[in-house]
């Protein structure tokens, strides 16, 4: 169960810096928040015909500009379907994440139940459902997965975030981590078309990153082209490593109550 988590995080953490690790040289003093909105007109000589998006500017310049607003942001929420190489299965995730460290969510493993998260300050609540242990206790006997359902399912548990069983997990989410290297890189990101994303316009980019020999990665880029320039989905088309994740609620409070009823204290069962 616990490499089940933490092969999903981390993999999202991967996936994130395939946008945040293509950032190119800051080829302008100003910040996106000091400049026009990337659809708003300029009111002075204003026109019938809509401002483009972006204008004048090339597809890596807009990821520069994607990344500086999205490293800025202090939560935002990731959700999507992502390959693991482990299982050769998929992770499905909802998660939203704070730089403070909190996060809260749920993860499944190819459709086999599900895991809730929740990490606030020092602790860490999951919740498993009878799909979901069932699917992880491969290699263990019959009696022993059926030990785990009737001790776990539906039921909160709790654990330090520092102790060894959650560290990477509590690790991973904290935003100064996944968004630590959101300066290094090159983008030769191409423009697409305008498009929507969950209702918001915005703009498709396309990135390569690798060489022949390697082999190269494939990523389409979406970046909201109203208010601020933040990164709203990412799309891995290299065939060997397809997923998709959304980004959305950027600077909304991340829901980090403690669990009501029954919780389980994993550290005092280990003692």
């Amino acid at each position: 169960m616990r490499r089940t988590a933490l092969a999903a995080l981390c993999l999202t953490a991967v996936a994130t810096m395939a946008v945040t690790g293509c950032q190119g040289d800051d080829k302008s003093e100003g910040k996106a928040k000091d400049k026009p909105n990337a659809g708003q007109s300029d009111k002075a000589g204003q026109s019938s015909k809509p401002k483009e998006a972006f204008a004048g500017l090339t597809g890596g310049e807009i990821v520069d500009r994607a990344v500086k607003a999205t490293s800025g942001a202090d939560s935002f929420r990731i959700k999507g379907d992502i390959p693991d190489e482990e299982s050769g299965g998929t992770i499905s995730m909802d998660m939203a994440l704070n730089r403070k460290g909190d996060c809260a969510g749920h993860i499944s493993m190819d459709g086999e139940g599900r895991a809730d998260l929740i990490k606030s300050g020092d602790t860490v609540y999951m919740k498993y459902d009878e799909a979901f242990l069932r699917g992880q206790s491969e290699g263990e006997s019959k009696a022993e997965a059926d030990a785990a359902v009737a001790m776990l399912a539906g039921k909160w548990t709790k654990m330090s975030a520092k102790g060894a069983d959650a560290e990477e997990l509590a690790g991973f989410c904290d935003l100064n981590t996944i968004l630590g290297d959101a300066a290094d890189g090159e983008s030769d990101a191409t423009r697409g078309k305008t498009t929507t994303v969950d209702g918001t316009p915005a703009i498709t980019l396309y990135e390569k990153d690798g060489n022949e020999k390697a082999g190269k990665e494939s990523f389409t880029i979406y970046v909201a082209t109203e208010g601020e320039p933040y990164v709203l989905k990412l799309v891995s088309t290299t065939p060997s490593d397809p997923g998709s994740l959304s980004f959305s609620d950027y600077d909304k409070p991340v829901p980090t109550d403690k669990p009501t009823g029954e919780i389980i204290d994993l550290d005092a069962l280990g003692s």
